[in-house]
């Protein structure tokens, strides 16, 4: 296997990486999972976080949603007036990770499906999103990963090489899509495995791992 080469920027997808996205776990806790399923049917709600993250507004869209499934509508707007708990918890360790390479004077970037409103919203949650030296957010751009438009539209921003250029991502299709325009990739699964690719890679020594991996 070839040696790649040694990255000069890492890419951090957010949800599921830097904290926990788990909208069926969150209506699992407040109606039955079957009821929550018959309603994520009915009403479209995965698509309509896919229109969010697009760049539709975030309220209007959600409420919007609610107002055309009146069966559902309470539950339907729980998307927008609680959405921080489905976006939740931290993963402390990749934040971690995220401070002790910058601290290492590697450039950190984001590129996520996150909607303009909500990612607003977000900022004032989690100060962490505030320390990227690049926001690469789907809802501003006008398209969402895997597109192969937003890559090209990074690279074309930052002006790095692709194979310099190493993203983590917990969906394989988002990585496949990265992997094939020459990008080194980590489908991520956990901060553990990622701790250790970026140590691997050459960016962080063990002892800056395994400090972030106590975390919490």
């Amino acid at each position: 296997m070839p040696t790649l080469p040694r990255p000069k920027a890492v890419i951090f997808d957010i949800g599921n990486v830097l904290f926990e996205w788990n909208p069926e776990r969150f209506y699992d806790s407040v109606m039955p999972p079957a009821e929550r399923k018959r309603m994520f049917a009915e009403t479209g709600i995965e698509a309509m976080n896919l229109r969010i993250d697009a760049g539709a507004p975030f309220r209007e869209t959600v409420y919007a949603t609610a107002a055309a499934h009146p069966e559902w509508a309470d539950k339907v707007l729980f998307w927008h007036d609680r959405w921080i708990e489905m976006a939740s918890p931290v993963i402390a360790p990749s934040v971690a990770l995220l401070r002790a390479l910058r601290g290492r004077g590697v450039p950190v970037f984001a590129l996520s499906n996150f909607g303009y409103d909500s990612f607003a919203f977000a900022e004032t949650q989690y100060d962490f999103l505030a320390e990227f030296d690049q926001r690469y957010i789907s809802g501003r751009m006008g398209v969402i990963k895997p597109d192969p438009a937003i890559y090209a539209m990074l690279e074309q921003d930052c002006g790095l090489p692709p194979d310099r250029l190493l993203f983590a991502d917990d969906r394989p299709e988002n990585i496949d899509a990265a992997v094939v325009r020459g990008w080194q990739g980590h489908l991520f699964d956990g901060p553990e495995g990622w701790a250790q690719r970026l140590v691997l890679a050459g960016l962080l020594p063990q002892e800056d791992a395994a400090r972030a991996m106590a975390a919490e």
